[in-house]
């Protein structure tokens, strides 16, 4: 049964539930909700990299921190939608683009995004954007240009986040996602562990998108990557055991959600890999580069799908969106 009602007590008992017992109930509930053969293989591409003003810790495309990325103006869209074709043809069912913006702005590189995403929905795959705050006026442009989903991450819990941000608000995210909503557009949103955060910040962030009023169609779990001049940079890698039971409750309080093992995939095994798809995990991004950091290939990813018996998941299975 899908809830929206879970409380902070019963997210905390499933989460600090035994491990090996947590894994077998995300599994059972996996098996009861999806295709436990099928991953949504997704591609994801910076189509504006760099100079962005916000502030966050983790972030190597923050104007403010001296990490090595270059300014990058908006990419013109047949080369967008080459990519897109180069990404389908390599078995990618979504394609992302990411704009380092705080928020989108009504200009000519809007108008240009427009463009990128007709395009890409012609090619018949499912059109994601993350570009920071969006109004529901901005959200109705998209969505009748053909975008399929707009990712806008959390982050983290709330009580945390101003630790990490501190130019623009939980709020702001929140009502993001509502416009997201609103529009008819499919919501991606979910956080990073590694950020220094306790593991109630963690709980905390999966009751917030568990008690939506409808949960995100997508909820991406991301292992930080610490990069050389942000301030997190010497933070610990994250261990495999926090992203299982992240990606396990996650699939328990959202049964009938994408779980994407996103960010970190890099630095794990296949057999570490082969965890959190058994815990849950149904999504992942596939291509070398996710914006700015390394990501396994798609032959990596080939190798991995045929030794573990995967398929990609089809583009636009599952019920069309309906207006708010």
């Amino acid at each position: 049964m899908i809830r929206n009602n879970w409380t902070i007590t019963e997210i905390t008992q499933i989460y600090n539930s035994p491990l090996l017992e947590l894994v077998y109930k995300a599994a059972t509930l996996h098996r009861e909700y999806q295709d436990t053969a099928e991953v949504q293989v997704c591609t994801l591409l910076s189509i504006k990299t760099g100079g962005c003003s916000e502030d966050c810790a983790y972030c190597p495309q923050a104007a403010r921190y001296n990490t090595g990325v270059d300014v990058q103006a908006l990419m013109k869209t047949d080369e967008v939608l080459e990519y897109a074709q180069k990404a389908k043809d390599a078995g990618s069912t979504r394609f992302c683009m990411g704009a380092a913006w705080r928020e989108v702005r009504n200009n000519r590189d809007f108008d240009r995004v427009i463009e990128m995403v007709k395009g890409v929905n012609e090619l018949g795959m499912e059109v994601c954007c993350t570009m920071g705050m969006l109004t529901e006026e901005q959200a109705k442009k998209l969505h009748d240009a053909g975008l399929y989903a707009y990712n806008h991450n959390l982050d983290t819990s709330e009580e945390h986040y101003g630790d990490i941000i501190t130019t623009r608000t939980y709020k702001d995210r929140l009502n993001t996602l509502d416009n997201v909503r609103k529009a008819g557009i499919s919501v991606c949103s979910g956080g990073i562990i590694g950020l220094g955060e306790t593991h109630e910040d963690r709980i905390g962030m999966l009751h917030t998108l568990s008690t939506l009023p409808k949960h995100p169609e997508s909820v991406p779990i991301n292992a930080l990557v610490p990069v050389a001049g942000t301030p997190l940079e010497h933070n610990k890698k994250v261990d495999i055991w926090d992203m299982v039971r992240m990606i396990a409750t996650a699939r328990i309080i959202m049964p009938a959600t994408m779980v994407r093992l996103s960010a970190g995939r890099n630095e794990m095994s296949i057999a570490e890999q082969a965890l959190c798809f058994m815990a849950g995990a149904n999504s992942i991004f596939a291509g070398d580069k996710l914006l700015t950091t390394p990501n396994p290939s798609f032959a990596d990813d080939l190798n991995m799908f045929n030794l573990l018996g995967l398929k990609p998941r089809e583009a636009f299975k599952g019920a069309p969106l309906e207006l708010a």
